[in-house]
């Protein structure tokens, strides 16, 4: 078993230039868990110099790595994009979502901020794949909106077309990716979970 970091492109800009303040903010919370440079590299698969150009803004994260983040910190997506926490809301407007960016993925909030749930709103350009294959607690469900997903699980590869779903255990080793020009849309929820078998993945 060994960790695999995604590779690096030309393209690749601070991270301040889309996420302001998202490298402080991640060794912030990274402390605060207790955890060193090293435990927390590990816990997503990551080396610790990576970890280390993401909290230095040398480094824009995917969205996989932004997830994994939130996990191995046991915190909210939006609180480790900075945003004000609000009062726990039940309907969320889809019109009044801002999307945000991270490693050629977009995304927008589909549920209420800070709870044991995230509900995303997920664009998937073909082309981007997370280089790691996700390995951790709790669950994942999808929907396919648009487009076609690829969906590898276990040594499994699966198609969904839109109205297609997937609900699927987070410890079988997943990676979600494109398989149309235009890319796919998505409905992703996924369960906030910290455990110290959150450390597995595979390159």
């Amino acid at each position: 078993m060994h960790h695999q970091e995604e590779p690096g492109t030309p393209r690749e800009r601070k991270l301040d230039e889309e996420l302001p303040g998202l490298g402080a903010r991640l060794r912030e919370r990274r402390l605060s868990s207790g955890l060193t440079l090293e435990a927390a590299a590990a816990r997503i698969g990551l080396s610790p110099a990576h970890l280390s150009r993401l909290e230095t803004a040398k480094r824009q994260p995917s969205l996989p790595v932004l997830l994994g983040l939130s996990r191995a910190y046991a915190v909210p997506l939006d609180v480790l994009l900075g945003e004000t926490p609000t009062a726990p809301t039940t309907v969320v407007r889809g019109a009044t979502a801002e999307p945000s960016k991270a490693g050629g993925w977009t995304y927008r909030p589909a549920g209420a901020p800070g709870r044991a749930m995230q509900a995303l709103r997920v664009h998937v350009p073909q082309g981007t794949q997370e280089a790691v294959v996700r390995v951790h607690p709790g669950e994942e469900w999808v929907f396919v909106l648009s487009g076609r997903l690829v969906l590898n699980l276990d040594r499994e590869e699966h198609l969904l077309d839109p109205g297609d779903s997937a609900h699927f255990d987070s410890m079988r080793p997943h990676r979600l990716s494109a398989d149309s020009a235009a890319g796919v849309d998505l409905l992703f929820l996924h369960t906030l979970l910290q455990s110290p078998t959150s450390e597995l993945c595979l390159g």
